[in-house]
């Protein structure tokens, strides 16, 4: 792992790792630490050992945290390579960090000039979820929702019908929806439950980050089709 164009050392990044390699009490002689930022797409930490050489790499989202934060988070990295267990009031400062609102929307607003989603047609064999949209968007939105990139998914996927990415402001379904055998009140509600993620983005309470509040699941009953639909999707599932 080289430092390119893209990188930049973290000053005091070795010092930091070395602190925390003491206070785990971690075997050994501590190594040699190359500590630098990356410009990750998310609040990402990555960490790898060649030879007597470890190289960390933080996302550039936390160049300008707070020091107890660097720290909070380099523990978390060397506990999982050291197999410690990080005492909670060290790695605390970082899940706060990592969890609250303010860095979530800057985490949003970098996706959203990094990230390039895939491409995505909302026109279907059998269903145009553009059309969808706005139809869903007049009658249980007033028409104010803001239509995000929509489509459906390049391929299958197994777990999940829908997603609201807020980095690049996308809406994907699941292609498997798209099928002459599945009712189309079916994929209104998992359209509409993305819709309702754009209009309640996740949310921090607590120590917890809560993406179905209790607005949210009010909301969503408000669907017609809503037990239906949901007893469609897990006979899909």
């Amino acid at each position: 792992m080289k430092p390119n164009d893209r990188t930049q050392w973290m000053p005091g990044g070795s010092a930091i790792f070395h602190r925390m390699f003491t206070r785990l009490g971690c075997d050994g002689r501590p190594p040699r630490f190359r500590v630098e930022f990356y410009p990750y797409s998310s609040l990402t930490l990555t960490i790898r050992r060649r030879e007597e050489v470890v190289y960390v790499r933080f996302s550039d989202l936390l160049r300008r945290a707070p020091l107890p934060v660097l720290e909070a988070a380099a523990a978390l990295l060397l506990s999982r390579v050291y197999r410690r267990k990080a005492p909670v009031p060290l790695v605390k400062p970082y899940l706060e960090y990592a969890r609250s609102g303010r860095t979530r929307r800057r985490m949003n607003r970098m996706r959203f000039h990094r990230v390039r989603p895939p491409q995505a047609v909302a026109l279907g064999r059998h269903f145009d979820l553009a059309s969808l949209f706005d139809e869903l968007n007049a009658k249980y939105f007033a028409g104010e929702l803001q239509r995000p990139q929509i489509g459906w998914s390049v391929r299958t996927w197994r777990r999940q019908f829908g997603c609201y990415d807020p980095g690049p402001n996308q809406i994907l379904l699941n292609r498997r929806l798209d099928h002459p055998r599945v009712p189309q009140c079916a994929v209104e509600y998992v359209l509409f439950h993305e819709m309702l993620h754009v209009k309640h983005p996740t949310r921090r309470s607590g120590c917890t980050l809560v993406s179905h509040s209790r607005e949210f699941r009010a909301e969503e009953k408000r669907f017609p089709d809503f037990a239906r639909a949901r007893r469609i999707l897990d006979r899909l599932s």
